[in-house]
């Protein structure tokens, strides 16, 4: 949305009562490093005692995208090279931030104008207000890399309409704004023309409305959800009981739900079974707290098997898109690997 005159990876600004965090780095589509998270909590915390502050705004330079995840090359380095613990530190610092956005005792603006993926909807899925854009593209895309869902994404999946979570989580297909509206995952359509107009309102307003009152000045309703019109067959396969039953579902069905289970055939075999059960285990709980320390064990889990690091490999790194999964294929599932990756502990706890 704008283009910050400084090299700082996240630009940290006070104007009118509005502290204003701008990820800038637009290289990368601002994928998220330890550098930034820590940034970012340095403020967020020194903003709650600042009586000159009464709300937040996260954005980001450029106009591509919010945040495209996290610094995942970087985790893969520390696996492959020995050194776990500086991953466990990583998601430690992101989840700590996801949770201190959903429990920020001010309200918390975030523009997810563009591409905003897994570590980028731990930021925005757990602020107050939670605004989209005509370029929006919201996904947890995580099983394409051999991991899950995770910064309290299983959460908001669980809480999606009938089985669209699940359908979300395991495919990784991206929302547009609205099926990230009618999903749970934004709550205002505003044109991204208007976002500069929405960003001096907030930090200019001459009356004590608050932030969500003030965007709906500029508020817009969005087309109607294809999520919303594809959930009887959605509903209908991802509400059986094992990626196996899924995907054999879908082929029953045919037309785009056989398409799917192609997608799923693609992907990683133990990060789908692993998300099945997490989402479903998230449901149950309904708690971010509980729910963000039952995604790092779970993700200790993942990190320590190859598919993680085979799976940044193929996408990212050398970007030959030919991951060699452990297990190959679904068929090839160990019974009860959703159940097993529940269970483990990683050597800490997430909040101590």
């Amino acid at each position: 949305m704008s283009t910050p005159q400084s090299d700082a990876p996240v630009i940290v600004q006070m104007t009118g009562g509005l502290g204003q965090l701008t990820l800038n780095r637009p290289h990368t589509l601002n994928a998220l490093s330890i550098d930034m998270i820590e940034i970012m909590l340095v403020a967020l915390r020194g903003w709650i005692s600042d009586p000159d502050v009464s709300a937040v705004l996260i954005d980001a330079a450029g106009d591509r995208g919010l945040c495209a995840g996290g610094d995942v090359r970087a985790v893969r380095e520390s696996l492959i090279s020995g050194r776990p613990d500086e991953a466990l530190h990583f998601f430690r610092e992101e989840y700590a931030l996801d949770l201190l956005i959903h429990e920020y005792p001010k309200p918390v603006v975030v523009f997810a104008d563009g591409i905003t993926m897994g570590g980028g909807i731990g930021i925005s899925g757990h602020a107050a207000v939670r605004v989209v854009t005509e370029r929006s593209q919201l996904a947890m895309p995580e099983t394409r890399i051999g991991f899950t869902p995770d910064v309290g994404g299983s959460l908001l999946l669980a809480r999606a309409p009938g089985c669209i979570g699940e359908y979300l989580g395991l495919t990784g297909v991206a929302m547009n704004a609205a099926d990230a509206i009618w999903a749970g995952f934004a709550d205002q359509y505003v044109p991204s023309v208007r976002l500069p107009s929405a960003l001096d309102a907030l930090r200019h307003r001459a009356d004590p409305g608050t932030p969500m009152e003030l965007l709906m000045l500029f508020d817009e309703t969005p087309e109607r959800s294809r999520l919303e019109d594809a959930r009887e067959w959605i509903d209908d396969a991802f509400s059986r009981d094992t990626v196996g039953d899924i995907v054999d579902r879908l082929r029953e069905i045919g037309g785009d739900a056989a398409a799917t289970a192609e997608l799923l055939g693609e992907l990683s075999p133990s990060s789908l079974a692993v998300t099945l059960a997490s989402i479903r285990a998230a449901r149950a709980s309904n708690d971010l707290r509980a729910v963000l320390e039952q995604e790092f064990h779970v993700g200790a889990f993942l990190s320590g098997r190859p598919d993680m690091a085979e799976g940044i490999r193929a996408q990212l790194v050398d970007k030959d898109r030919s991951p060699r999964w452990s297990p190959a294929t679904i068929a090839d599932l160990p019974v009860g690997l959703g159940e097993e990756a529940l269970a483990f502990r990683a050597p800490t706890a997430l909040f101590t």
